[in-house]
């Protein structure tokens, strides 16, 4: 074993450990060299959107000593960007294992080092966080969270003054920072009580009140409010404002998952509490089964993200995928505002470059402005910050099941989202619809979509080795042909250029530099090859473009034999 391990383990048995850490140490010192090499071959790195990590002790690992460095380093450098002001931080996390801990640790510090902290009260949605560091007026924001990831893990989510989450120059200098904190000997663990505010169910009424200020069929909802509605929380933090929000916007039938209303950071009931699995809707979509219902959604545990299931026209239940729920949600929000009269020129919506093509051939009929970001909904974040005061955003979203309308958020929400797809649900009952064939129709009027994730995990020292070497080979030699279809244009957005292949043209790409490769053909089918940010994982993003005028039936068909044989290729 690398000696330097050894000798980063045994300095974690120091006084300045407490005992548990120091016998979780020392434990693997004796017995488990294999978890002692992955708790302490490097520090837990602070990327671009925070800490994410699994739970444990060690320099590799999420726990109090871990966050309250990385703390220590954003604390630094926010009084670093504000100097002789008086500052102030939001601070709310999920119902995840050790979460309350972080978070107070996370409390302590800033309030140690002079910083006004709003902290709430019990668990909360990531989004309402993000609203929480606008509405009062704060200088940066953390959400404690790992997401959807499995229960071995927690993270701690960065948001800077707009409300969204670290973008350049800001992640990198903030990065900079905490990597400057080596010790837990050069953090400020103190708290100041006075400097340390709550935030209760008072602060829910200011969000719920701008949710529903959203709202654009009210009246369809009063006509429609027997449509039977499933949620799950999946013992996350949706469990109160989602049921609440549709509530107040006269939905009056939702039944909920009482299994998984509970708050557990071990998610009983599901092997992993990703709303894009199949297994973790399950117990929903069962549900939905017995009441016939009309509309089945479920959020992750920050209730940032939600996956819906609904009936197709067999009445069987069937998962949509996240480019789907986002082509019914962003056609929903330019129908109405077009409906309504709302519509002036100078709206736009944003999409990440992983997402359909479809929204933007939604958008073009209805004249709005379209914008590609990177992966990541702090992107969209940033383009809502550069367009504010300018251009009114009306929605957006990511494949990865996050969606947003309105801007007092500045990050995906779930809670929003949810109450604008039962919404669309109850315009599309008043066309006589279901959401299954609004979606049939957005098809026969755009152009029919297909899309499959494929990730493949490598965990792990060597994982990381082998992420990057694939990535490498797909850049030094990209596919010519694609299940059948000729590769016409390849966009790599590390080299920031995009290469025409029939020409030979290369055009500059105006967006950061990423570790992403696209390939598009000639059929205008799209396939992206990414690292994960936050998971020891590359992921392949399949999505494929058919012609529907022999009927949808046999186009998706086809499609699905393409998305499969790409797949194959690719990743086998």
């Amino acid at each position: 074993m690398d000696p330097k391990i050894i000798e980063r383990a045994k300095s974690w048995l120091t006084e300045q450990y407490d005992e548990e850490t120091r016998k979780s140490v020392q434990n693997m010192l004796d017995n488990d060299p294999n978890e002692l090499t992955e708790s302490f071959y490097r520090n837990l790195e602070f990327g671009t959107g925070g800490l994410r990590g699994i739970m444990g002790a060690g320099t590799n690992r999420m726990n109090i000593y871990t966050v309250a460095m990385a703390t220590q380093g954003f604390a630094n450098y926010i009084k670093k960007m504000n100097p002789g002001k008086e500052l102030s931080i939001a601070i709310a996390y999920d119902g995840r294992n050790n979460s309350p801990a972080f978070a107070n640790v996370t409390a302590d510090v800033m309030s140690a080092n002079g910083i006004k902290v709003y902290i709430f009260d019990c668990l909360r949605p990531t989004p309402e966080l993000s609203f929480a560091v606008r509405e009062m007026k704060c200088d940066a924001g953390v959400m404690v969270t790992a997401s959807h990831n499995p229960k071995e893990y927690n993270g701690y989510k960065a948001y800077w003054n707009d409300g969204g989450q670290l973008v350049s120059p800001h992640d990198k200098n903030v990065i900079a920072e905490v990597e400057k904190i080596t010790d837990p000997s050069m953090v400020n663990f103190k708290r100041n009580p006075e400097l340390v505010n709550v935030l209760d169910e008072k602060f829910d009424e200011i969000y719920l009140n701008k949710v529903y200020g959203l709202s654009l069929s009210l009246d369809l909802i009063k006509k429609h409010n027997d449509l039977k509605i499933v949620y799950t929380p999946i013992h996350g933090t949706g469990r109160r404002l989602v049921p609440e929000i549709l509530r107040r916007k006269g939905f009056e039938n939702v039944y909920c998952v009482e299994e998984q209303m509970v708050v557990d950071g071990n998610f009983p009931t599901v092997k992993s509490p990703n709303p894009e699995e199949p297994a973790a809707m399950a117990l929903a979509v069962n549900k939905a089964k017995e009441l016939n219902a009309d509309l089945v959604m479920a959020t992750d545990p920050d209730a940032d993200r939600v996956g819906i299931a609904v009936k197709d026209d067999k009445g069987e239940f069937i998962l949509l995928n996240g480019n789907q729920t986002a082509s019914i949600f962003v056609y929903y929000l330019l129908r109405r505002w077009n409906e309504l009269g709302k519509l002036t020129g100078k709206e736009y919506i944003v999409k990440t470059i992983v997402t359909t093509e479809l929204l933007f051939e939604i958008a073009k009929k209805f004249n709005v402005e379209r914008f590609d970001v990177l992966t990541g909904f702090k992107y969209i974040a940033d383009k809502i910050l550069e367009y504010e005061g300018k251009m009114q955003f009306i929605g957006g979203g990511e494949e990865s099941y996050g969606y947003l309308a309105g801007d007092f958020v500045r990050d995906k929400d779930a809670v929003i989202a949810t109450s604008m797809i039962a919404e669309a649900t109850a315009w599309a009952a008043e066309q006589g619809k279901t959401p299954y064939q609004l979606l049939m129709d957005i098809y026969k009027e755009f152009g029919l979509y297909k899309e499959k994730l494929v990730s493949l995990t490598k965990k792990g020292i060597s994982g990381t080795e082998e992420i990057k070497a694939l990535m490498a080979k797909f850049r030094a030699t990209p596919p010519a042909v694609i299940a059948g279809e000729k590769v016409v244009e390849t966009r790599d957005y590390k080299l920031q250029e995009a290469k025409d292949l029939l020409t030979g043209k290369v055009t500059p790409i105006a967006l950061p530099k990423s570790d992403v490769l696209q390939f598009f053909t000639e059929s205008g089918s799209k396939i992206t090859i990414r690292p994960s940010g936050t998971e020891p994982k590359i992921k392949f993003y399949f999505s494929m473009k058919g012609n529907a005028s022999n009927g949808l039936e046999a186009a998706m068909t086809t499609l699905d034999a393409k998305l499969e044989k790409a797949a194959k290729e690719l990743t086998e």
